[in-house]
């Protein structure tokens, strides 16, 4: 095999063709074997010369597409670097290669799926060469195309890659420039290539020829001059050729739904209006509008299935586009109204397609239609009902049905939409039942699933379709409810999605209409619930009576005793051990009990004490038959109401009440462990002492600053509790070796040691006098945890203790100045030596160093300012050791650091300033340098970007004042830091990019001092010099976009959220900001 790897040789095409199938074919060490050798081939900088003698005498696919992969690598990175005879040999090699395959209907067949890397291969030659140095292709690929039906169904395929190649992924793969050249040379010569199209479209009769051009027109119409569009015969030929023939219809679809997602002027109204009519009535005579489409969907081939997702982005993209100039038609063509109102006809069919990629792209028009129809409604009730409009109480929906109103045209489409909506309403939330490190089964709640993202969606619609009749909502779910207890429609899936769906409303109705509407709701599950025999249908209906009542706590505020009637049932429910029903008590109670919880610390009428006082007083009953994790929900939820208790003294005594049964057994556990420590080896004791922490994180987290005075309570035997379970870590290792970290008794104590570090680091989050807080607390925290941090094994250091001490430094800020010196001085070279031997290892522990050095950086950068010079080098290589990172949240918090320096030091002293700059700015450039240019940091992009704007204005500016070189390594010892820094980068770059031309490099960094104060023209500029690097043109360049991709959703996000706060019932009570009404 190796002899392949001696280019002083021809090439052994047949042994080349014998690794390349013991490679794709074979399993083992031989194939092991292969595979180096192929790749020490393909990276072999003369494996292109030996591309013609695999391509033209090798009998294996596999070989050839190896062949091809190396020709398109040198092409995307080495072309304009070859002698011009060397690139006219290979394109003409590639090109008669293509002609020859594909000019043979016999060899087309058989080698097509080679001819597509061929031409993919011509395609990257013509993003080099086109126009410039092949201006003629154009002209010749289309005349070739005249001469034979198979050359021209390969040529189509060309020009469809070409357009992709310049339309559709520019601006990931070539500069800005050369796109907008290759844009404007397609558009300048496409009618030679329209004209082909159409003479294909009206005259040829070959299938596999028609369906090419067709999907070649597809990848045309986003951006053809509309002339050739609408004002040719094109869309006619469409409908009436191809349109209702199978073996075209879905592509011919996608040319309409290309057409009708057009944005342009009026002037076209009438065309678009026209293709819409056409369409239907093609639509229309393919299948019938009383077809069952869910049925038929579950037993069609893919074809058909695919014509019904695609009729689905039809109508949802010509829709949220053209809908209001369908509309506007009827009054000139009354007939539209009907083709109007069957076309979502058929869209609401095809939303009943048990397909949730179907269903989506419904859902996504759906959404659009009925938020219009909405604001459309509010807006006239704003005009003519000023007053009323500002209520959200009353209920104005129902009121101007007279009015000429958009929402009354299609009442009935949006009265079926409600009934889809409700069927098809999937699970608010999932949970996860999973076992986390150290062994225990907890449950995790996924936030951002595809199903939560789904739930929603159809949640928002439900609301709007509420708003627009609620009393037709009220009827479809009541109606629904009766089917349930009929048992006509029974079913544990129909019920929870009905349940579901009653819970999405919340807020959306009228105050009076929810009472009424929510007690018959109500009333009927716990009819429903007696109804039902056996514990799992039981089970069902409790669980979901326990859902409705936790979304409406509007309702249950306003109605104390069905809040309390609700609360004394979920403790009812806390006994009942059928799977699933404790945990939903639980997670019911905790929403109620935030939302409402000012209800239940004061006393309301005819009560004779404040509930508070009797789930106190009976805290043990209620918790008797929870798991812990259950437990700490139940306290959490407990500690919410707590909050809301605004005098001081009765809240420390409500705390000491509800603290009292964890804390009976943390004395007695303390007692024994002071008398003898061996307590602490029982495994019984490890998971009390775990559980009992816990319920205090969950109290501290729930009660707030409050919980000072229980912290202050266990304080002190937590730290010697702390030190006490260290020390039998520490001698677990002597005697059993690392190995002891794994064992069940020493994760326990592991267990114990976060649950302390998670209670304080809570608490400091919370609490409200830092004096008091830097003063009491922190001496002995840091006295307990960082010795110990210091001398335990690597395997035993806990991240936490990092994680901890990052959020006191933040917390406290300048007061941690003076500690700094002693906290480095534990946990920076010994956590260091962890994470230096490469980027994998103690992930957690890398992510709370990194966090860390930069609370100290933000925080305590006057600590910094005090270290020695070697230890402030090595903490400035910890964080180029950060930015090396491939993870992307440990190079994004090394970035943001050294920004932070730079801000932090171009602000300090000018000596100060200077000694820094001197010292680092030209190593740290360098670094930057390093991974702005490595594929492997592209998500960096953004904190790249910002650095080297503020080093290059640092210099530029003259804000340095000392030479950031030595005088006696330089020519010039009297040229400025500009110059020098402009030599500096243009001579690093030519060394490590040898194959760009230095013209091109000196452009490049005059850009960068010229730039520097524009921060989007400074982005342009650096992505384009990343494109026409060697290791970018092969890569997926998408994420040096990631910026204003992330910045743009996070912008959506928030605007959307703002927007749907006014909506009543838009925003899940439970996500909604607490407001003074809330609690």
């Amino acid at each position: 095999m190796e002899s392949l790897l001696d280019f002083s040789t021809d090439l052994d095409v047949a042994l080349f063709d014998r690794v390349a199938s013991t490679f794709f074919k074979s399993a083992g060490p031989e194939q092991l074997l292969a595979k180096q050798v192929l790749e020490q081939f393909q990276e072999h900088p003369d494996a292109w010369k030996r591309v013609d003698a695999i391509l033209e005498r090798s009998a294996l696919a596999e070989s050839k597409f190896i062949a091809l992969q190396i020709l398109e690598k040198l092409i995307k990175t080495m072309w304009k670097i070859l002698p011009q005879e060397q690139r006219q040999g290979i394109k003409n090699f590639i090109v008669s290669i293509i002609i020859k395959t594909s000019s043979d209907e016999t060899l087309l067949e058989k080698n097509r799926t080679l001819l597509g890397k061929l031409n993919i291969v011509l395609v990257q030659i013509l993003k080099q060469d086109w126009p410039h140095n092949w201006p003629t292709f154009i002209s010749e690929i289309v005349s070739s195309s005249k001469s034979n039906l198979s050359l021209c169904e390969n040529n189509m395929v060309i020009l469809k890659l070409l357009s992709e190649e310049i339309f559709d992924y520019s601006a990931e793969q070539l500069t800005q420039q050369k796109a907008k050249s290759l844009k404007n040379q397609m558009c300048g010569e496409f009618s030679e290539i329209f004209r082909l199209c159409h003479e294909v479209l009206e005259k040829a009769s070959k299938p596999s020829l028609i369906k090419a051009t067709l999907q070649t027109l597809l990848r045309f119409l986003n951006w053809i001059p509309l002339g050739y569009i609408f004002e040719t015969n094109l869309i006619d030929i469409l409908r009436n050729r191809f349109f209702e023939v199978p073996e075209f219809r879905n592509v011919t679809l996608k040319c309409f739904t290309e057409i009708g997602a057009l944005q342009v002027g009026p002037e076209y109204d009438e065309k678009f209006v026209l293709l819409f009519t056409m369409v239907m009535s093609g639509i229309s005579n393919i299948m019938s509008i009383n077809l069952n489409l869910a049925d038929i969907y579950e037993n069609s081939t893919d074809s058909d299935q695919n014509f019904i997702q695609n009729l689905a982005l039809f109508f949802s993209s010509f829709f949220t586009v053209h809908l209001k100039i369908v509309e506007s038609s009827v009054a000139a063509i009354p007939a539209n109204r009907d083709t109007l109102l069957l076309a979502h006809q058929y869209l609401l069919k095809v939303s009943r397609v048990q397909d949730r990629e179907v269903f989506k792209i419904c859902l996504e028009y759906w959404t659009k239609l009925v938020a219009e129809l909405y604001d459309e409604m509010q807006a006239l009730h704003n005009v003519e009902m000023p007053i009323l409009s500002l209520s959200p109480s009353i209920n104005l929906s129902n009121r101007m049905n007279s009015a000429n109103l958009r929402k009354n045209v299609y009442a009935e489409i949006l009265s079926e939409l409600r009934v889809v909506m409700i069927e098809g309403m999937v699970r608010p939330e999932e949970v996860l039942i999973v076992e986390n490190d150290e062994g225990e089964i907890v449950r995790e709640t996924l936030k951002e699933s595809d199903t939560i993202m789904l739930y929603k969606s159809m949640r928002e619609v439900l609301v709007y379709l509420t708003h627009l009749d609620s009393e037709d909502t009220e009827r479809i779910m009541s109606s629904k409810l009766e089917r349930q207890m009929n048992g006509a429609e029974w079913s544990w899936d129909n019920l929870n999605r009905l349940c579901w769906a009653v819970g999405s409303i919340s807020g959306a109705l009228p105050e009076d209409a929810e009472k009424r509407f929510l007690v018959m709701v109500i009333k009927d599950l716990l009819t429903l619930c007696e109804m039902k025999r056996g514990k799992d249908n039981k089970a069902v209906v409790a669980s979901n009576i326990m859902y409705v009542v936790g979304q409406y706590p509007r309702f249950l505020k306003a109605h104390w005793k069905f809040l309390k009637t609700v609360v004394n049932k979920l403790f009812e429910f806390m006994h009942e051990l059928h799977e699933g029903v404790q945990d939903m008590a639980c997670d019911t109670f905790i929403k109620i009990a935030q939302k409402c919880r000012r209800h239940f610390v004061v006393q309301q009428q005819n009560e004779i004490m404040p509930f508070i006082e009797e789930v106190l007083a009976t805290i043990d009953t209620i918790t008797s038959d929870l798991q812990p994790q259950q437990v700490h929900t139940f306290y959490e939820a407990v500690g919410s109401m707590i909050s809301a208790q605004p005098n001081k003294v009765q809240q420390e005594r409500l705390i000491v009440k509800y603290m009292d049964l964890p804390n009976c057994a943390w004395d007695s556990l303390m007692a024994q462990a002071a008398e003898n420590i061996d307590v602490l080896n029982n495994s019984d004791n490890i998971k009390i002492l775990a559980n009992i922490l816990k319920t205090n994180v969950s109290g501290c987290n729930s009660v707030g600053p409050g919980f000072g005075t229980q912290i202050a309570r266990i304080f002190n035997e937590m730290l010697g509790l702390y030190k006490a379970v260290s020390e039998l870590i520490s001698q677990a290792v002597v005697t059993q070796g690392l190995v002891a970290t794994k064992t069940p008794r020493v994760r326990g104590m592991r267990t114990i040691k976060r649950e302390i570090l998670k209670l304080i680091d809570v608490y400091i989050s919370k609490a409200e006098d830092l004096n008091a807080l830097n003063e009491t607390m922190i001496p002995p925290l840091l006295e307990a945890i960082l010795g110990d941090y210091a001398r335990g094994v690597e395997p035993a250091k806990d991240s936490e203790v990092l994680n901890v001490i990052a959020n006191v430094v933040t917390r406290l800020e300048s007061l941690m100045t003076d500690k700094v010196s002693g906290i480095l001085d534990s946990v920076f070279e010994c956590t260091l030596n962890m994470i230096n031997k490469n980027f994998e290892e103690y992930p957690e522990h890398r992510v709370a160093f990194f966090k860390l050095m930069q609370a100290i950086n933000v925080s305590c950068f006057q600590a910094l300012l005090s270290m020695p010079s070697p230890q402030f080098r090595l903490f400035l290589d910890s964080i180029v050791w950060a930015i090396k990172h491939t993870m992307r949240d440990i190079g994004d918090v090394g970035l943001t650091i050294i920004l932070d320096l730079l801000n932090n030091f171009s602000k300090s002293d000018a000596t100060i300033a200077n000694a820094f700059f001197q010292t680092y700015f030209i190593s740290i450039l360098q670094d930057i340098f390093f991974v702005l240019t490595s594929t492997s940091h592209k998500s960096g992009f953004k904190l790249h970007c910002m650095i080297m704007m503020k080093m290059f204005q640092l210099v530029d500016s003259g804000a340095i004042t000392a030479p950031l070189f030595d005088p006696n390594n330089v020519p010039n010892p009297s040229i400025g830091n500009a110059e020098y820094v402009q030599v500096y980068v243009a001579d690093l770059l030519l060394r490590a990019f040898p194959h760009l031309q230095q013209n091109q490099i000196e452009q490049f960094v005059l850009g960068l001092f010229r730039l520097h104060l524009d921060s989007l023209a400074f982005k342009g500029h650096l992505r384009d010099f990343l494109i026409t690097l060697k290791e970018f043109g092969t890569d997926d360049n998408q994420e040096l976009y990631l910026d204003e991709r992330e910045s743009e959703a996070a912008n959506r996000k928030k605007a959307d959220f703002e927007a749907a706060l006014k909506i009543p019932g838009m925003v899940k009570p439970s996500e909604r900001p607490d407001d003074g009404m809330m609690d």
